[in-house]
């Protein structure tokens, strides 16, 4: 079978496609044919070792979908046929991560660049029939990070407000999402263009932040002065100043991307002087995935994605991520 991988060397150059052995499931193993996945920024990031140093080759990417091709003894949870998308932290089926984070696909574990995946039953959901393989792979990390930050921890309610960043695939699940949950959602982004394609998802007021530095003012503008009861925080220490001046107090932050870098300063004063929750989302567990899929089924809710492109060009689906011109996902077609 054929797979990508990456090496202790680092760069999206360094990516490539490799023979492997077919792969025979064990004892609760499931073997999926995969047919489609799609990009984070995490795999920006681990593609050019920022996230350290890696000690040993790795099929990269967290996210995709296929069908089951072969189980092995003991399996109940799926059957030959079966259209499944596994999950981002593999050991995380419920409850609090614990030391599920260890068990991330694409990183600590090998991910789903790869034409078959041998992964647990545990690790795997059915996702919902009217989404093709494609967009079924958008929904491991960024949906149901999105879906953990509003619904599973930030506990969004009709009337609500919410503020999302750019044009990503987090931040435009959490537009979705709040829309379907009745909320009023606040967009920024860099581009004209793609604020107007943010108010057609439903985007009820929008904001350049290039042209409106100081956007958390505006915010405070939109909002009567109160601020906004969310914020899906990923851009990280450049843009953490504005969000704190356009949450409300008692509101909820969640910190899920690190766009504008690692570094920088925080105040601690500005979270306890606002009551804000100030909290960090990593993706989210089995159930809050399974609890998104009736979701988004019942809403008949589909992921936007920006381009495919066929599986032997995987690093230039990397190389178009990287430039940010994207709106939405980014996916790959085996």
């Amino acid at each position: 079978m054929k797979a990508f991988e990456l090496g202790k060397n680092s760069g999206i150059d360094a990516l490539t496609m490799v023979d492997r052995p077919m792969l025979k499931p064990g004892h609760g193993q499931v073997v999926v044919r995969m047919h489609a996945m799609s990009l984070n920024y995490r795999d920006l990031i681990i593609a050019k070792s920022a996230m350290g140093k890696r000690e040993k080759t790795i099929i990269p990417v967290s996210d995709g979908a296929g069908e089951v091709a072969d189980i092995g003894p003991g399996v109940t949870r799926v059957r030959a046929g079966d259209r499944v998308a596994p999950i981002f932290t593999q050991s995380w089926l419920g409850g609090d991560v614990g030391r599920g984070q260890a068990t991330a696909l694409g990183g600590d574990l090998d991910g789903v660049l790869a034409e078959y995946v041998m992964l647990d039953q545990n690790g795997l959901v059915h996702f919902p029939d009217h989404l093709s393989y494609e967009e079924a792979a958008t929904l491991p990390c960024a949906a149901v990070t999105s879906w953990n930050a509003l619904i599973s921890v930030g506990e969004l309610k009709a009337g609500d407000t919410v503020l999302v960043m750019g044009t990503g695939g987090v931040s435009i699940f959490a537009l979705q999402f709040a829309r379907m949950a009745g909320a009023r959602v606040i967009a920024t982004s860099s581009s004209d263009a793609k604020l107007e394609r943010l108010r057609e998802l439903g985007a009820a007021e929008v904001i350049n932040y290039r042209t409106t530095p100081e956007w958390g003012k505006r915010v405070l503008d939109l909002t009567k002065h109160r601020g906004v009861d969310h914020i899906v925080e990923v851009g990280g220490a450049g843009t953490l100043e504005n969000s704190f001046k356009a949450i409300r107090t008692g509101g909820s932050i969640s910190l899920i991307g690190l766009l504008t870098g690692f570094g920088g300063q925080f105040n601690p004063l500005l979270v306890l002087m606002k009551s804000v929750r100030f909290q960090g989302i990593l993706v989210g567990s089995r159930d809050m995935f399974e609890a998104m899929n009736r979701a988004i089924a019942t809403a008949q809710l589909r992921p936007v994605i920006d381009r495919t492109f066929p599986f032997a060009e995987a690093p230039a689906a990397y190389h178009h991520l990287e430039s940010g011109a994207h709106f939405g996902k980014v996916c790959i077609r085996v």
